[in-house]
């Protein structure tokens, strides 16, 4: 027996959602899932916390297969009850149905296996026409298969897994058996059992591998061949999505077999000296307190100074909050020519995969070519290689830039900026550095935001709108708004990407816009908004956060703006209350002329009262300018 989500038996639903029991598992554990997606469709597994408004993407598929598969998904430990949910997605027409055949939660890891069980813990081998992992006991067919006793039972009755050269045909002959992704990062000891012979006639080692498909080797043999079971323990650092790979390599059919058992992980590490995985967030830095760990070097005077710009509609803000801290270097209090400023970061290991991320943005008139560029200096202060250098760009808006690097040796990242003339010293300010560990393709964040997150860089992330006058809508767009003086030259997330705005000259004044999110469920907390919204232009009107709860015709204001605000995105944090399901709306009013653009971007939802309020509880903007001249 089965169960499934058939299109044809749907109406106009558009997926069906299957929820397990609360469950009180606190301890790692591992769901495996037996589904099948025939025809076109997804299947998505998503965890529902406790008192939390939104459901957490564990996994998700959407490749058709014609036989049972099976997914495996790791879950951390967990403080409170959850539920999960089986979201299943057929695609509108015949034929496309998706099924679940088991449901599985096993206490510890999805990489843990003894392969005792028929469906071998969601371990896959990777097909060759010519060498394979088999099975091998009692119960099974093949060279090896009833040769050894398995390491878990110690008889001929256990099973374990092997691959053998008997059918190699050309040199160099690979197998791979990969374990079931790793969905949640962890580290410790990896340990299993191997037996190998034919000292010179395969290679084997184990692999990690992440889902760009880098493989990075975190194990071989120090000895050739084992006339007993052999066991390994190796530590691991897993950040990220990765999989482990057991590869064996055969140069002729004499080359032997290898087998392996009993493959478990303990949150330990195997030995003593192996560090902890390093928290790089030692080089983050938003410069809203100080430089951080930063510092430059001093020769005839600061070149990097630290500023903070108040909301006016002439010069824009930091990036954080819109009036908070940033670093602006080549001023024009920066009288001398002819220098080179660097801004050193503090050292971080070596071979670690780094990926850093800043914003910069350009200002003025000025050459940019060596306004700013970046380098990886070694322990010896030297230059290991430019990593970066600006590109030509829109002035005054701050832009995301994202850096992938690796050194063997421990390294800091060096912001260099040259000034060799007046017009020839690029003006350019740099804010809200941040460094994780991982390739930053893996780690981008916009691309696949987590839940109650929404930055309109793939989408509208489901929200929708209210049209009550027939040109008045919200629209998603990216790069400067038509109509000159109003609007933002690029979004908050990156600079170049996507935000949702009014275009006051479709509308009328007094004409209004409304966006409304997804159904949100209420909670026994405080809940917390965060948002941008840019308001600038002479004619700018109203921006209103409303609350509409389900069963309720009056909607509950949260949070208004009225007027020009700023010419930067400014940062809001609205707390609210609500206990039953509810929408949030975004209403935006026309102002009295044309320079009335409304924008908004990077919006969060979060469970608890917000940490911090991004902005003062005024309307309009400050005359009282920074005193930083540039």
């Amino acid at each position: 027996r089965f169960i499934a989500a058939d299109s044809s038996f749907m109406a106009e639903a558009d997926k069906a959602i299957l929820m397990s029991p609360e469950l009180e598992i606190f301890d790692w554990s591992c769901l495996r899932l037996v589904y099948q997606i025939a025809g076109t469709g997804s299947l998505q597994i998503h965890l529902r916390l406790d008192g939390e408004n939104f459901d957490y993407l564990l996994w998700t598929m959407d490749k058709p297969s014609d036989s049972w598969l099976i997914a495996s998904v790791d879950l951390h430990s967990f403080s409170r009850a959850y539920q999960l949910l089986m979201d299943a997605r057929p695609s509108k027409g015949k034929g496309n149905s998706i099924a679940i055949f088991e449901i599985h939660i096993i206490p510890g890891y999805c990489i843990e296996c003894n392969f005792e069980e028929d469906h071998l813990c969601g371990y896959q081998n990777q097909w060759n026409p010519n060498v394979n992992w088999l099975m091998g006991g009692s119960l099974s067919r093949g060279p090896q298969s009833n040769q050894l006793y398995d390491k878990t039972i110690n008889n001929d009755r256990g099973r374990y897994l092997y691959v053998s050269s008997l059918y190699t045909k050309d040199f160099q002959e690979v197998a791979k058996l990969v374990s079931p992704m790793i969905t949640a990062p962890m580290s410790g000891c990896l340990s299993f059992y191997y037996q190998r012979n034919q000292s010179s006639g395969n290679f084997f080692s184990v692999f990690t591998k992440d889902q760009l498909g880098h493989y990075e080797e975190i194990w071989r043999p120090d000895v050739y061949a084992t006339s007993t079971w052999k066991q390994v323990q190796v530590d691991i650092k897993v950040h990220h999505p990765s999989e482990v790979v057991y590869e064996v390599a055969f140069n002729s059919p004499n080359g032997g077999y290898v087998a392996v058992d009993d493959i478990a992980f303990s949150p330990e590490f195997c030995h003593n000296a192996t560090q902890p995985i390093f928290d790089p967030s030692v080089a983050n830095c938003d410069f809203e307190e100080n430089l951080c760990r930063y510092y430059q070097e001093q020769f005839g005077g600061t070149v990097w100074n630290r500023i903070s710009v108040k909301p006016n509609i002439y010069r824009i803000g930091d990036h954080t909050n819109g009036e908070g801290w940033f670093l602006l270097a080549n001023t024009r209090f920066n009288s001398r020519m002819g220098y080179v400023s660097r801004l050193h970061g503090p050292f971080l290991p070596g071979n670690h995969k780094y990926c850093l991320r800043f914003y910069y943005a350009l200002h003025g008139l000025r050459k940019i070519e060596n306004s700013l560029a970046l380098y990886v200096y070694d322990e010896h202060n030297v230059a290991q290689a430019k990593i970066w250098t600006v590109p030509e760009g829109s002035r005054d808006v701050w832009t995301e830039v994202d850096v992938t690097y690796q050194r063997p040796m421990p390294t800091k990242i060096v912001f260099v900026s040259i000034c060799r003339s007046f017009w020839d010293c690029g003006l350019v300010a740099l804010d809200d550095i941040k460094v994780t560990l991982g390739d930053c393709s893996i780690t981008k964040g916009p691309l696949r935001p987590p839940p109650g997150h929404c930055y309109f860089e793939t989408g509208d992330c489901g929200y929708t709108q209210e049209k009550k006058f027939k040109k008045a809508h919200w629209i998603r767009h990216r790069g400067p708004t038509p109509t000159s003086y109003t609007g933002p030259k690029g979004d908050h997330t990156l600079g170049v990407g996507y935000y949702m705005y009014i275009e006051a000259s479709n509308m009328l004044s007094g004409h209004s816009a409304r966006l409304v999110t997804p159904e949100l469920r209420g909670s026994f907390k405080t809940q917390c908004l965060t948002f941008y919204y840019h308001m600038y232009g002479t004619g700018t009107g109203v921006l209103n956060i409303l609350l509409q709860q389900k069963g309720k015709v009056k909607e509950t204001p949260l949070w208004s703006r009225k007027g020009e605000q700023s010419i930067s995105w400014m940062k809001a944090t609205v707390d609210y209350d609500c206990f039953t399901k509810h929408n949030i709306i975004f209403e935006a009013i026309r102002g009295p002329s044309l320079r009335s653009d409304i924008a908004i971007d990077d919006i969060v939802f979060q469970t608890g009262a917000c940490e911090e309020h991004g902005e003062s509880f005024y309307s309009g903007f400050s005359e009282d300018f920074n005193d930083i001249e540039y």
